[in-house]
This record gives structure tokens, C-alpha cells and sequence, in this order.
């Protein structure tokens, strides 16, 4: 499929995406945290997407598979409010903030920050820090 971004135009492998992100979603739902850190190099590495559009695109695609693992998440018992009622400011000012941030740094640069962030939390994850 045939992507066209304000007068470029990318060609997508729908499949690789669909069948990527159903995986992703069910992973990130299971184990409780945003699809981004495998959505972000799926949509870079797999379907060759510029970080630009990748950044916002996976916001977007997370965003539906977030809330409804949150829905599930609550009905189940595992919630806790006042983490809640403590992050969202947070994330929606990060939210805010961000893309004003990546607007003046290379793509480069960009791709290299999430590369640390993402080792770091694979780290973090592996139970080394």
C-alpha cells in the first residue's frame, strides 16, 4: 500500500503491520505497558516509515490497544487510582512537550535516544539495575 505524507509517498506492507501490531497489542495488554517500545522499531525497521510519522502513527495505533487493556485491566482488580490520578498529568504534559523537543533534534538524534531508552528498559526489565 501506497502511504502519502504532506506530498511524499511510502510504500507500507499492510500485512506486516496488521499481523505485527495484533501481536504487540496482545503482548503490551498482557505484560502491562504501552506497545511503543515494539510498535516504534516495527513500524521503522519493518515497514521503513521515516521516525516522523512513526512517532505519531504509534501513538495513535497504542493509544486503542492502551485503553482497552485498561478497561480489561480495571474490570479485573488491577488498578490503583492514586498512581493514576498521578501519572496522566504527567503523561499529558510529556505528551505535550515532546514533540516540541523532537521538532529541533536531528532524527538521528532521535532514533538514538529511543535506542537508549529502550536498552535501558530491556535492562530494567532483565532485572541488571
Amino acid at each position: 500500500m501506497k502511504v502519502d505524507f504532506w506530498g511524499q509517498e511510502f510504500e507500507v506492507n499492510m500485512w506486516v503491520g496488521c499481523i505485527g501490531g495484533f501481536f504487540i497489542s496482545i503482548i503490551s495488554s498482557m505484560f502491562g505497558f504501552g506497545g511503543g517500545p515494539f510498535m516504534v522499531p516495527l513500524m521503522t525497521v519493518a515497514l521503513r516509515l521515516p521516525m516522523y510519522i512513526v512517532v505519531g502513527s504509534s501513538l495513535l495505533a497504542i493509544f486503542f490497544s492502551t485503553a482497552m487493556g485498561s478497561i480489561r485491566h480495571m474490570q479485573f482488580g488491577n488498578f490503583d487510582l492514586v498512581l493514576f490520578l498521578v501519572m496522566f498529568p504527567a503523561a499529558i504534559i510529556g505528551g505535550y512537550i515532546g514533540p516540541q523537543i523532537a521538532k529541533k533534534v536531528s532524527p538521528t538524534m532521535v532514533k538514538r535516544i529511543a535506542c537508549a531508552g529502550l536498552i535501558l528498559l530491556g535492562l530494567n526489565l532483565l532485572g541488571v539495575y
